[in-house]
């Protein structure tokens, strides 16, 4: 006791001095003034007022001449401009860290990515402690899918105890949510809908082909991606059009088809039927049981039109792509995609008559109060990370939603789907300063989003000329050709050992003539794999891993080893993955069935 008591009294100078000479910790204020408030929550814009900002969050709000601005705050005169809050793209898949700023320049404050990778963690963890510029995120699972998944890399679940053991594992590896697929089959389904309620976690993302929509409302099913399964179950000919997607699943399970990727007779012929045979008075009773069961609708209208509209070159000629890979927009180009090679005109033209009725329909929930969230589908055609949102709130407000409404899409509603009111989705007191100042009213013309005039970002301001100084680094990182595009030349003339010498050399040479990252040699082993020339693809996946030792490069490598027959390699690969990045979800169920595989 006497000893504590000692070191107290010899420690009391030096904790009165460090009292003294430390500066207050009080973090500056940030201060909008004379603004124009419209907070989303659907009440009338508030004129002239101003906006007290603290360390990261709403400290007041009040009419300007009555609030009392802070001491040394930075000011920022908000005259003849209109404050919204962050907004939010529910539908991301991006993967490159470097142009994670484009979201932050459009003022998309907030995504959800939609298929969940082990680079995210990282990523979600660097921005929230200031070491990357990027928007808040929700993460994934990997794509939960049927026995032959659309997408490489999903997991793949033939039954229910498979599908409740892929529950178990998202959940164990940090997901956010379960993201499920096309191809699952009934069975699978509903456990994984089971086994999500009892895990406690959601699950999210399409309706898949063997069930119904009511049945996946009625399952507890979260969302709705691109309103999967709408237009049938709006149909009076619902049972039939059900059947014959079911036959499709188990056509492709059995290897008599093909994983078909969204089109192909079978779908073309279900969709003509669905259009055919809307019945407004079966809407009207679907939609009822969608706002009774809370199942949200994410329509993803931009990736809607950019399948409808794909043969339209005002896609190709949009200025917006120069922010965008190279290489990405090459696979966008139309010509380059298999799956449109065989559309005829008659194939574009019912595309054309589903899109508008997909617009219909996403007014008429609206009016039917059906819960609805802004998102875009990033990274699929022309759907663009940060630009395409304001597209998104565009064909919200032309399917009949009003601006207010298409606002709180991306706005009010990601909050209350997430939970997260008291902190997010509008502008109040307490809440985080996440905010968009437009130069116009985005209730006269939903368009006025695009004119930004600053963004605020966790208490931090962005002005217009850093918002402009973000995009011209990222324009200039976009003009950089793919270290891919150069490399696959010399796989096709020579080899792929010339290539990587090749590689090793540019990049000591000319270290910024090329885009040498990551997804660059990805994006190549990919499309090595799509030639079948599967032992290039895993000599560029091995160069890819040796480059850049993360989860996702060894993952991707374990995949490559696994498509080559090569089971030691792919083994070697997916527990190197899991050293990195406990929580890869993929990672552990490639090595549970390779381990349970026969040598």
């Amino acid at each position: 006791m006497k000893k504590s008591f000692t070191l107290l009294v010899l420690l009391s100078p030096l904790v009165c001095l460090v009292a003294q000479q430390t500066p207050s910790t009080k973090p500056r204020s940030l201060v909008l003034t004379h603004v124009t408030v419209i907070d989303t929550t659907g009440g009338p814009a508030k004129v002239d007022m101003t906006v007290v900002i603290t360390g990261d969050r709403i400290a007041e709000i009040g009419k300007s001449r009555a609030t009392r601005t802070p001491k040394n705050a930075e000011i920022v005169n908000g005259n003849s401009k209109f404050l919204i809050p962050g907004l939010w793209d529910m539908h991301v898949h991006w993967y490159d860290k470097d142009y994670l700023p484009l979201f932050i320049a459009n003022g998309v404050t907030g995504t959800r990515q939609m298929y969940g990778v082990p680079m995210f963690q990282q990523w979600r963890k660097e921005i929230e402690a200031g070491q990357l510029l990027g928007p808040h995120m929700l993460i994934p699972s990997p794509i939960v899918d049927g026995p032959k998944p659309v997408w490489p890399g999903s997991i793949a679940v033939a039954n229910a105890s498979e599908g409740r053991q892929a529950v178990i594992q998202v959940k164990q590896g940090g997901a956010d949510f379960v993201k499920v697929y096309s191809l699952l089959s009934r069975d699978a389904y509903f456990a994984i809908a089971d086994e999500s309620k009892k895990q406690g976690i959601p699950f999210e993302g399409h309706v898949p082909d063997s069930v119904t929509l009511e049945e996946a409302s009625n399952a507890g099913q979260m969302t709705v991606e691109h309103l999967t399964g709408v237009l049938a179950a709006c149909s009076s000919h619902e049972a039939e059009l059900l059947k014959s997607a079911q036959e499709t699943v188990a056509a492709i399970d059995t290897g008599q088809l093909p994983s078909v990727r969204f089109w192909g007779p079978e779908f073309r012929a279900r969709q003509k039927l669905a259009l055919e045979t809307y019945s407004p008075q079966k809407a009207e009773t679907v939609f009822g049981e969608l706002k009774k069961n809370h199942t949200w609708q994410c329509p993803t209208l931009t990736v809607l039109r950019s399948m409808a509209y794909s043969d339209d070159p005002s896609f190709t000629n949009d200025p917006r792509l120069k922010y965008i890979p190279r290489d990405i927009v090459s696979s966008w180009n139309p010509k380059a995609d298999p799956f449109l090679k065989d559309k005829t005109a008659e194939d574009w033209a019912l595309s054309k008559k589903v899109f508008s009725k997909d617009l219909d329909i996403v007014g008429a929930m609206e009016r039917a109060g059906v819960e609805i969230l802004a998102g875009t589908d990033t990274l699929n055609p022309y759907c663009l990370p940060g630009f395409s949102l304001h597209d998104e709130l565009g064909l919200l407000v032309q399917s009949g939603l009003t601006p207010m409404q298409a606002l709180q899409a991306a706005t009010r509603n990601p909050a209350r789907f997430l939970g997260r009111e008291k902190d997010l989705g509008t502008i109040a007191t307490g809440k985080i300063a996440d905010l968009v100042l437009l130069d116009a009213n985005p209730l006269d013309d939903i368009g006025n989003t695009r004119k930004i005039s600053a963004v605020v970002f966790g208490g931090k301001f962005y002005s217009r000329t850093s918002l402009d100084e973000m995009l011209a680094k990222i324009e200039t990182l976009a003009r950089r050709q793919s270290i891919g595009e150069v490399l696959l030349k010399t796989i096709q003339e020579q080899n792929v050992e010339a290539a990587i010498k090749q590689y090793h050399d540019l990049k000591t040479t000319q270290p910024t003539a090329y885009d040498f990252g990551e997804s660059a040699l990805s994006d190549l082993g990919e499309r090595l794999e799509e030639m079948k020339r599967f032992k290039e693809a895993l000599r560029i996946f091995e160069l890819n891993s040796e480059e850049n030792p993360s989860s996702y490069t060894y993952d991707s490598l374990g995949e490559a080893c696994m498509t080559a027959g090569d089971r030691n390699c792919a083994m070697t690969s997916f527990k190197k993955a899991l050293e990195l990045s406990p929580s890869d979800t993929n990672a552990t169920e490639r090595l549970k069935k390779l381990d349970a595989a026969p040598e």
